[in-house]
């Protein structure tokens, strides 16, 4: 949720660099804004609430020099939003300064504990306690990285850090449990971050901590350490070096490419990363492994938050139809309620876009637990769910920086529907012609999306611009379902506006009571559903102002009237239509929020992955 980046060089200032990953790090959401440079052996600390360009300029961060700094934008978890609570967090007398994301369970009682020690705790955050706990390390005679390695030994719960320490000015350390964190290294200059956007106008060399694993880098230099029942022990440099990756995203598919915001430019993106997507999973083995698992297993659960929940629910109805697999989608911070239900062999298909949503991973370790087997789906090699997983399919959507999710739900949507087919030959529902015939039915989907992409933005345009909207519903039946509460979300999150989605024929059961002359009813019509034509006329019979979004070869017994208009997308059968209804409600989300006066990148309480619980 929050944003981390350090950096330390050889020669030279590197606030500047601090400040560029800060800015490309402004998607994740946040509320405050901090610096603080290592300068000569004495650490500088500014941090207001506020944006980026705000308070840069009100605490002239440009002003600031050092070779070694570090800089965090918050996300409030403890403590209000304001200038204390914001990060870096100091010890009692500054000689140490870190930045966190993450939450501290334990936080009461270390705060209890460090009170009692006559610590001086100016903030309500639990990340001001980690630096108080180095403090005593550092202050009993113990050399820096003991002292980090006995204060994270003292935390319950997830933090990614990165620490200056006065005495050490060269250095910035680091731990992670939990919350992602990365290394970038360079020439004569190395960094760490909490996402890979900061790091990309430094280095494409990159490598991703895990779990446990703590140290420092230099401009030269990094030791990695990691933690284990015993104490701790020193990562060998040539296991060091087989994990540093190469990134293939560059600066410019980073950033908004000439789009005014990165959403309308990741809609866009859409086609392309459907063929990316598809052309890395249709053939690739370990969807067949996956599909084999979830046949031979006893129950299959799919866990997912927000939209990747909506993409499991889309996975839920292809399983079911093609395969005749039953699984039971849930959403992830409910997994509690049916973990004494999961035993050895069980499945779980587990879809998260960074793969470090909080909720899921909490979901995925209890699972584990009892003996169930993990398939990850996720778009970030080397993240936590990547590395928990018994098996991971790659989505490979490329960066989606915008923090409402496009194009990432179509093609987690793709590897999904691609599980299922091959799930389905698995079990004998299909034969290897026919699972082929289908597979290549979604090589078309790229093409439908474009198309639908085309025809739905003057729609989309027109239907935005309505200024008298409150509340709305999105109604949909079979696949048109998921797709409708996908929908219903993003006009949410985006624009702001009430909208709920509903299963079509569950609408007479209390939603149709509050339908009156001119509610905006949006009805996702699907080729399995013909009968949601019923629903159309029941809301329209009420004075609902009807728009029924239907591929544009499927029959339905309606007319447009002043009541109901038809909305008409490129058609192609019910393996297609994710791809043809979803992106109209991406654009009407988007042109309303613009329209409003909204930010569509950056929605107000809103953060790109959830990290925390």
């Amino acid at each position: 949720m929050c944003g981390i980046i350090g950096v330390t060089a050889r020669d030279g200032n590197v606030v500047p660099l601090v400040l560029e990953g800060l800015e490309r790090l402004e998607y994740r959401g946040y509320d405050s804004v901090g610096v603080a440079v290592n300068a000569g052996g004495r650490i500088l600390v500014r941090k207001a609430s506020g944006k980026l360009a705000d308070v840069r300029r009100r605490l002239a961060l440009d002003s600031l020099v050092g070779s070694t700094a570090i800089g965090h934008t918050r996300w409030a978890t403890h403590g209000a939003p304001n200038d204390v609570n914001a990060h870096p967090h100091e010890d009692c007398d500054g000689s140490i300064a870190l930045v966190h994301n993450g939450v501290i369970r334990n936080y009461a009682s270390l705060r209890e504990e460090l009170a009692s020690r006559g610590h001086r705790l100016r903030s309500e955050t639990d990340t001001e306690l980690i630096a108080h706990l180095i403090e005593e390390g550092v202050k009993a005679g113990l050399p820096v990285i003991e002292a980090l390695a006995g204060a994270i030994s003292r935390l319950d719960g997830s933090y990614a850090l990165a620490i200056l320490v006065a005495g050490e000015p060269g250095r910035i350390y680091f731990a992670r449990m939990r919350s992602p964190l990365i290394l970038g290294f360079g020439e004569g200059v190395n960094a760490v971050a909490s996402d890979i956007p900061a790091l990309l106008h430094l280095t494409r060399r990159i490598m991703t901590l895990e779990d446990g694993e703590f140290g420092w880098i230099s401009p030269d230099r990094v030791e990695i350490y990691r933690l284990g029942a015993g104490g701790y022990e020193r990562l060998k440099a040539i296991e060091v070096q087989a994990r540093v990756k190469t990134v293939e995203w560059t600066l410019e598919k980073a950033s908004k490419g000439g789009y005014p915001h990165f959403m309308i430019k990741e809609i866009y993106e859409q086609p392309q990363a459907l063929q990316d997507t598809y052309n890395g999973a249709v053939e690739a083995p370990e969807v067949s492994r996956a599909a084999r698992l979830i046949v031979e297993a006893p129950r299959v659960y799919v866990v997912g938050a927000g939209t990747s929940y909506h993409a499991g629910l889309v996975f839920s109805y292809y399983l079911s139809r093609l395969a005749g697999v039953a699984s039971i989608p849930l959403i992830s911070s409910e997994f509690k309620f049916y973990e004494s239900t999961v035993g050895e062999g069980d499945v779980v298909v587990a879809v998260s876009q960074s793969g470090e949503t909080y909720d899921t991973l909490e979901a995925v370790r209890a699972y584990k637990a009892r003996g169930a087997v993990v398939i990850g789906v996720t778009n970030v090699v080397g993240s936590a769910l990547d590395r928990l997983g018994d098996l991971t399919l790659y989505i490979r959507a490329g960066p989606e920086i915008g923090v409402a999710a496009t194009k990432t739900f179509t093609s987690q949507v793709m590897v999904l529907q691609l599980l299922a087919i091959r799930a389905a030959e698995a079990r004998g529902a299909l034969d290897p012609s026919e699972a082929r015939e289908k597979a290549g039915i979604l090589a078309a989907a790229p093409q439908v999306a474009s198309e639908a992409i085309r025809s739905s933005e003057p729609l989309a345009k027109l239907l935005a611009s309505r200024g008298n909207w409150r509340s709305i519903y999105v109604l949909g039946r079979g696949l048109g379902y998921p797709i409708a509460k996908e929908g219903a979300l993003k006009i949410k999150e985006i624009a702001y506006l009430h909208a709920e989605a509903y299963p079509a024929g569950e609408s007479k059961h209390g939603p149709i009571a509050l339908v009156e002359d001119g509610f905006p009813v949006f009805l996702v019509a699907t080729s399995d559903s013909p009968e949601i034509a019923g629903n159309a006329l029941e809301m329209a019979a009420r004075g609902a102002d009807v728009m029924v979004l239907k591929p544009s070869d499927m029959e339905l017994d309606l007319k447009s009237s002043e009541r109901i208009r038809i909305l008409s997308m490129p058609g192609g059968g019910l393996l297609l239509e994710p791809y043809s209804l979803t992106p109209f409600f991406q654009l009407l989300a988007y042109y309303k929020a613009v329209q409003s006066g909204y930010d569509p990148d950056k929605p107000r309480n809103l953060a790109k992955t959830v990290t925390v619980e």
